[in-house]
């Protein structure tokens, strides 16, 4: 089959989120064909290339979001009044609503008024050559306000200013440049051509999917790792905008988000915490189903399957340096630790920092480090040493991030916002004990295998941490128990097949109705199996699914085509039913294949 893979702001460029798996799901799925559709999020990705792609890849399509080109279009009067009433009709969704938590607990009503716009204006852009200008126009902002000025908007959208809404136009003509692609043509190359659209991320990934469904048919696979929505809330900056901009911003990505999951076929989720999120915001629980990452394990394999290591005076932390981490709180936790056990030592292993934010917090970690613990010496001749030290990844003392995790005893992750966490099941892969705070997905991961503790609690991580520093074997206990549970959950082998079968129930249950055509353009005779036209949903609720549903129905009363009917018995009837119940896909009960088309039949 063709898939068409959504991606925004990763794969196939060599920087950005979700390249990993999704590289490894392409390549690991050699029996599809690929069609990339990207939309880039900066000019410094798009320089940067792309990296190499398997031969299973046909097409990649890039369009840029940082941008957009001036269409020139210039609507008349007609065009005018038609953007003005959807444009009007999706902003009065945003403003209309009791709460700035769109998509969370709004009305079907509102939902459908939401919808009926977004495609409204795709449906434009389709027809007139883009919406960028019109986006940017001065009705466009009139729109705007006289939605946040109508009776029953939003408290915080009341109190909009000028800048307030010059900003959210702005933005909202970023998010809605995916309408105004070429993408939308039901030719190769086009995501009308594709089987699945199986979009990576939710937001403006998944908005390409969307109109391909509407325009096609085509059914839309949604993977979210990282829940889109919940990341637009964790960075809205009140720095940068006013509380009716981001109280506008946040319904818009509710609404956006409620739809997605509205008309997507399946759902996956990468853990139960992102899945609570996706049923918050309206996702039917039918369609979920929770595929975890997959994750190369053997480059941990030698850490793993070794002896224990010697030195279990040893914490260690691994990941990216940053506020959410809590590094202070850690580092107060491990002052309690020196308490008691004075030779236990910490160490900081991280990527490099990146941006002036990270800098500083690096700084701010290492100055409470270098006061909590001065340096110590064993005598007055020694050379004083600190307990706490801050290493990088690829540098001489970790040259690889295996080394980091066999560096230590016990693996600690210290986070107050979390969403799946890579680097402690790094760590299960290790072999190592770990002490984690209980955020995101962490109890789902750990599974039992780890001690978890409440987040910004320095007293009570330190705790944990001693227990196991004390308890060698029950650290080698917990160590090989969390290696075989990721080995059991969070390999790449393990992921590349789920998609696999899920790639396999999207085209059966929802095949994509396409006209055959001869090389003339012509209709082709039988160019569908007669099996296509099998009456009735192949995808039930309960019970009996697919072909086997339709044949317990029809053989009921004998009325089935000849060719089911003949040779089966009432009973061997019940039993193909039967059988069909548990996978949810469809039986065959010796079907012919079609017939060939006689000469001379047009």
């Amino acid at each position: 089959m063709r898939i068409g893979l959504l991606t925004e702001g990763g794969y196939p460029y060599v920087t950005g989120e979700a390249r990993l798996w999704c590289d490894r799901l392409v390549r690991g799925l050699d029996q599809h064909e690929f069609d990339i559709f990207a939309l880039a999020r900066s000019a410094d990705q798009e320089e940067r290339g792309w990296i190499a792609l398997p031969p299973q890849v046909n097409r990649v399509r890039t369009a840029p979001l940082y941008w957009a080109d001036d269409d020139s279009v210039v609507y008349g009067r007609r065009r005018r009044r038609r953007f003005a009433e959807h444009f009007g009709e999706l902003v009065g969704a945003l403003c209309a609503g009791e709460s700035g938590e769109a998509g969370t607990g709004s009305s079907d009503a509102a939902a459908d008024r939401f919808s009926t716009a977004l495609y409204g204006l795709a449906e434009l852009a389709r027809d007139e050559g883009g919406l960028a200008a019109a986006l940017r126009s001065e009705s466009a902002v009139s729109a705007l306000e006289s939605a946040c000025r109508a009776p029953g908007a939003l408290r915080a959208a009341q109190h909009a200013r000028v800048s307030d809404l010059l900003a959210v136009a702005g933005l909202l003509e970023r998010a809605l440049r995916p309408l105004s692609l070429d993408w939308y043509e039901d030719v190769e190359g086009g995501l009308g051509a594709v089987d699945v659209c199986h979009a990576t991320s939710g937001g403006a990934a998944a908005l390409p999917g969307l109109l391909a469904q509407h325009f096609f048919g085509v059914p839309l696979l949604v993977t979210e790792y990282g829940v889109q929505l919940r990341a637009h809330y964790l960075g809205a900056s009140p720095d940068l905008l006013g509380a009716p901009a981001r109280a506008l911003l946040a319904a818009f990505h509710g609404r956006l988000a409620t739809e997605v999951y509205r008309r997507a076929t399946l759902i996956t989720p990468g853990n139960t915490h992102a899945r609570r999120w996706q049923e918050k915001c309206g996702a039917d629980r039918a369609k979920l189903r929770t595929v975890y990452p997959g994750m190369e394990s053997a480059r941990f394999a030698e850490v793993g399957e070794s002896e224990p290591v010697e030195d279990g005076d040893t914490l260690v932390w691994v990941g990216r340096i940053e506020p959410s981490k809590d590094l202070i709180a850690l580092l107060h936790a491990f002052a309690e630790v020196r308490k008691e056990e004075p030779k236990a030592r910490l160490r900081i292993v991280g990527a490099p920092a990146q941006g002036a934010e990270a800098a500083a917090y690096l700084a701010h970690c290492r100055a409470l480090a270098a006061q909590l613990f001065p340096d110590e010496a064993e005598d007055v001749h020694a050379v004083g040493d600190n307990p706490v030290s801050f290493e990088e990844i690829g540098s001489p003392e970790v040259p690889e991030l295996a080394d980091a995790y066999a560096a230590g005893g016990v693996v600690v992750l210290s986070s107050v916002v979390e969403g799946f966490p890579i680097s402690l099941v790094e760590a299960m892969f290790c072999g190592r004990a770990t002490v984690s705070t209980d955020v995101g997905a962490v109890v789902e991961v750990i599974g039992g295998t780890g001690l978890v503790v409440p987040p910004r609690n320095p007293r009570a991580l330190a705790d944990a941490c001693v227990a196991l520093l004390r308890d060698p074997e029950r650290r080698e206990r917990l160590g090989a128990a969390a290696r075989a549970r990721a080995l059991e959950l969070f390999t790449v082998e393990q992921n590349i097949a789920a998609f696999r079968g899920i790639y396999l129930e999207i085209v059966s249950h929802c095949p994509v109705r396409r006209e055959a055509l001869d090389e003339s353009g012509e209709p082709l005779p039988f160019g569908h199996p007669a099996e296509a036209h099998v009456p009735g949903r192949w995808a039930a609720a309960k019970g009996v699914t697919g072909f086997g549903q339709w044949l317990a129905g029809r053989n009921s009363g004998r009325s089935g085509p000849s060719w089911v009917t003949d040779g089966v018995t009432d009973d061997e009837a019940g039993e193909v039913a039967d059988g069909a119940g548990g996978a949810g896909e469809p039986v065959s009960v010796g079907a012919p294949a079609a017939p060939a088309a006689p000469e001379g039949e047009s």
